[in-house]
C-alpha cells in the first residue's frame, strides 16, 4: 500500500482485495493488482509476513499464507524498504468535470499519477484553471467475473464504430435530470445519446450492450488483461455502477488455529516452533518423509537456548497432529474445532485457551437448555483471500465452485495466498441435544424450516449453484447466534459489527451431531483483546444477557408485520426476522443474514408452543 493511500491489511482481504475497485481521495479510483505483482511474490516470503496455518494450506493446496505487505520507510533490511501494494487504473474512461467542457479520455491501465484536462477550451480562461478529469460512475461485467470499461464509443455509434480516418473524441454532459435521460454521450462526429436503457439486462438475452453486438471480451484489468491479450468470453454483459455492491464478492476462507502440540508445554518452547522461520526450517527436512530431523532440532536448540531432545518431541508432535483437510466438507473442516473447544483443549501459552465452566454454576433454568458452556479467552483466527466473483456470490461451502473463482493471480505457480490474523476472545455455546430432539418432533416446527429451504435452494439454483440441505435445529443456531451478538453489544462494551459468529451443526449428516456456537471478537489488535466479551460469559452475567436477548426476539418494533412475514430479506429467505429484531452488520453473520426466524425461539401468537424457549 502506498504511504499516501493508505489501505489497511485486512481490508485487501475483503472489501479491497485482489480485482476490488477502491476509491481514493482526490477522486482516483484504482484496482487492485494481481499477486505476482506484490512485492517478493516469486522470492522467499519475509519472515515477518509468513503465515502458518496447516490445517487451511492442506486444504487449499496450499504452502504458506502471506500477510499483505506494510509500508516501512526505516527498515534494517533495505529490501523491505517503501514496499507498496501495486494497483491499476480502472475504469480508465475518465471526464473532465467542467460544465463547458465535459472531455472524455482513455487513461492507460497503468498510467501513474494525476492528469490534467487538455482540452482547448480551457486555453480561453485567463486564469488557465485545468480541472482534474474524474473516472467514469460505469462499467460492464460478466457472470464469470470479467470487467471492462463501458464502451462508451460503441454505445454513441450503434455498434462498432466505422473506420472512416476520422478521430472521435468524446464528451460527458451531465444535465439537471437526475436520472440516465440527464447523461448525454455526444462525438466529435455528431453522434450522441443518453446513457437511458443501459442498466437494462435480461438474464437470458443479455442488455442494452448485448442488443448492439457487444458481448464480454475476458478481460482481466487486475492481471493486466486488456482487449489485446484476452481471448474473448462472449458472455453477456451487464451494466453496473462502479461502486454497487455486486461488482465484487471476495471468497474467503476462515480457519481456528488449534495448536493442541503445545498443551502443558513451555512458553518459550512455543514460541519458537510456532515462528513461521524457525518452523520453515525445522519442517523442510523430514526424515523417512514424516520425522523431524534430530541434527536440525539440535542447531535450532543451541541458537535459543533449548533442550534438543525436547524441542524435537513437541515438533514432532506437531508434524503428527496434521490431519488431512484437502477434500473435507465445510462441516468436516469445523469438526474438530467443534472437538477441540467443547473438550476445553488448550494452554495459556499458546493461541489457544478453552476453559469450561461447569452448567451448574449458572441459574438452573440454563441447563435445560445448554450442555455446555465454554470460556474462549484466547483464540487465533486466519482468514485467507482465495479468489472472487461479480455479480452473484459464490458458495465458500462447496469445494467444487472455487474453479468458478476467478484467479488472484495471472500464473498459477505462486504457492501462496494473501491472509491475515486476528487475536481475539469468544464464547462456546453448546445446546443440549436431548432438548433439541424433543423441539424438532413438534409439530410445526420442521415445517417453518421447510419454508426457508425452499425459498433459499430458489434462490441458489437460480444462480447455478447446488441446492443446500438444513433443517430447523441449523435456523435455531443461527438466530440464536444473532440475538445473543445483539445482547452483548450492550452489555460487554463491544460494536455488533466487532463480533462474529461461527456455527457447528452438522447437517444432513444426523450420525456425528454437533449443536455449537462460538461467539468471538473479530476486530482485535496484533495483542488481541482486553476481556469483555469473556467476562460476560462467566456465571451470574451470561445468564441476564440470554434472558434479555430472549426477550427482546419476542416482540419486534415491526409486528405483527415481521412475526408473520411468509418471507423478507435477501431472496426472502428468513421469516420472522428484520433489521429491528435479529439482523446484523454483514460481516458478523455467515449467511449474509438470511436462514433467520426468531418464531423459532420464542414462538409465535398463535402458536407458542414451537418456540425453543417457550418455557422461558
Amino acid at each position: 500500500m502506498n504511504a499516501h493511500k493508505p489501505v489497511r491489511r485486512a481490508q485487501l482481504i475483503s472489501p479491497f482485495g485482489v480485482g476490488a475497485m477502491v476509491d481514493f481521495p482526490g477522486d482516483e479510483s484504482l484496482m487492485t493488482a494481481g499477486l505476482e505483482a506484490w512485492p517478493h511474490a516469486r522470492s522467499d516470503c519475509p519472515p515477518d509476513w509468513l503465515v502458518i496455518e496447516e490445517r487451511l494450506q492442506e486444504r487449499l493446496g496450499m504452502d504458506h499464507f502471506r500477510l499483505p505487505p506494510d509500508y516501512r520507510s526505516k527498515e534494517t533490511d533495505p529490501r523491505y524498504n517503501g514496499c507498496q501494494i501495486p494497483f491499476v487504473r480502472f475504469p480508465r474512461w475518465h471526464y473532465c468535470p467542467m460544465v463547458t467542457c465535459g472531455r472524455m479520455v482513455r487513461r492507460n491501465l497503468f498510467s501513474v499519477g494525476n492528469a490534467v484536462c487538455d482540452a482547448a477550451v480551457h486555453d480561453n480562461q485567463s486564469h488557465r484553471f485545468r480541472p482534474r478529469p474524474l473516472p467514469v460512475r460505469f462499467v460492464a461485467v460478466c457472470p464469470s467475473g470479467h470487467i471492462e470499461d463501458f464502451p462508451f464509443l460503441e454505445w454513441v455509434h450503434g455498434g462498432s464504430v466505422a473506420a472512416d480516418g476520422r478521430e472521435h473524441h468524446l464528451r460527458y454532459q451531465a444535465g439537471s435530470k437526475a436520472s440516465l435521460d440527464g447523461i448525454r454521450i455526444s462525438c466529435s462526429c455528431g453522434k450522441a445519446k443518453t446513457m437511458a436503457g443501459a442498466f437494462n439486462y435480461d438474464v437470458d438475452s443479455g442488455g442494452a450492450l448485448s442488443k448492439q453486438g457487444y458481448l464480454c471480451r475476458g478481460n482481466q484489468p487486475w492481471l493486466g488483461l486488456t482487449d489485446q491479450d484476452s481471448n474473448g468470453c462472449g458472455d453477456h454483459l451487464r451494466v453496473v455502477q462502479r461502486g454497487g455492491a455486486n461488482v465484487y464478492f471476495p471468497r474467503t476462507y476462515s480457519s481456528i488455529y488449534l495448536p493442541l502440540w503445545g498443551e502443558k508445554q513451555k512458553s518459550r518452547l512455543i514460541k519458537v516452533i510456532e515462528d513461521p522461520k524457525i518452523w520453515g526450517t525445522l519442517s523442510s527436512g523430514l526424515e523417512d518423509g514424516n520425522r523431524i530431523s534430530a541434527e536440525r532440532c539440535a542447531t535450532v536448540a543451541d541458537i535459543y537456548g533449548l533442550d534438543a531432545a525436547e524441542l524435537r518431541k513437541v515438533a514432532q508432535r506437531r508434524i503428527e497432529g496434521q490431519s488431512d483437510t484437502s477434500d473435507q466438507s465445510e462441516t468436516e473442516f469445523r469438526r474438530s474445532e467443534y472437538d477441540a473447544i467443547r473438550e476445553s483443549r488448550g494452554d495459556a501459552a499458546t493461541d489457544l485457551m478453552v476453559e469450561a465452566r461447569n452448567i451448574d454454576d449458572y441459574e438452573e433454568w440454563l441447563s435445560q437448555y445448554f450442555e455446555k458452556i465454554c470460556l474462549v479467552r484466547k483464540l487465533r483466527e486466519t482468514r485467507v483471500l482465495q479468489g472472487f466473483s461479480r455479480l452473484l456470490p459464490l458458495d465458500a461451502d462447496d469445494n467444487e465452485t472455487t474453479s468458478s473463482a476467478q484467479p488472484l493471480s495471472r500464473h498459477r505457480n505462486l504457492h501462496w495466498l494473501p491472509a491475515t490474523i486476528v487475536r481475539g476472545e469468544g464464547i462456546f455455546l453448546e445446546l443440549k441435544s436431548s432438548t433439541i430432539d424433543a423441539w424438532l418432533q413438534l409439530p410445526g416446527v420442521s415445517d417453518r424450516a421447510h419454508k426457508l429451504l425452499a425459498r433459499y435452494n430458489r434462490a441458489r439454483v437460480s444462480r447455478g449453484l447446488e441446492s443446500k440441505d438444513f433443517g430447523a435445529k441449523f435456523v435455531l443456531l443461527h438466530t440464536l447466534a444473532h440475538i445473543v451478538i445483539r445482547q452483548l453489544s450492550y452489555d460487554c462494551g463491544y460494536g455488533s459489527a466487532a463480533l462474529r459468529e461461527r456455527l457447528y451443526c452438522e447437517g444432513t449428516d444426523e450420525t456425528d451431531q454437533m449443536q455449537g456456537i462460538l461467539i468471538y471478537t473479530a476486530a482485535g489488535d496484533s495483542e488481541g483483546t482486553m476481556g469483555g466479551l469473556v467476562r460476560q460469559g462467566e456465571p451470574g452475567n451470561f445468564e441476564a444477557t440470554l434472558y434479555s436477548g430472549i426477550l427482546s426476539s419476542r416482540w419486534c418494533s415491526s409486528d405483527p408485520v415481521c412475526i408473520e412475514s411468509e418471507g423478507q430479506g435477501t431472496d426472502s429467505s428468513n421469516l420472522a426476522a428484520c433489521h429491528a429484531c435479529v439482523l446484523l452488520p454483514e460481516t458478523s453473520c455467515e449467511e449474509g443474514n438470511r436462514i433467520l426466524d426468531r418464531a423459532l425461539l420464542c414462538g409465535t401468537p398463535e402458536r407458542a408452543e414451537i418456540g425453543f424457549f417457550k418455557d422461558i
